[in-house]
């Protein structure tokens, strides 16, 4: 099964980043609170970019990267997958 790193815009305007195997049950998860307490401050509105990745470690290194991405860049990488 795979992975998937994942942006969520919330409802602020602010972007927060994970992975997890399951993008919509993640997200159902964090609308209800659980999880990150990040979201606990800055409400979860939608999800608006996911990349695939077979592995765990592969995920993880991934979404490192996209954390310090700034927000601009992470606007960008949310826009580039509206697209397609």
């Amino acid at each position: 099964m795979p992975f998937y790193v994942y942006i969520v815009a919330c409802t602020d305007g602010a972007f927060y980043t994970g992975y997890t195997r399951n993008v919509k049950a993640r997200l159902r998860q964090h609308k209800l609170g659980k999880g990150a307490r990040y979201l606990k401050t800055h409400p979860p509105d939608k999800i608006v970019y996911k990349e695939k990745f077979a592995s765990r470690g592969e995920a993880m290194k991934r979404e490192r990267a996209i954390k310090r991405l700034t927000h601009a860049e992470k606007l960008k990488l949310a826009h580039s997958q509206m697209k397609k």
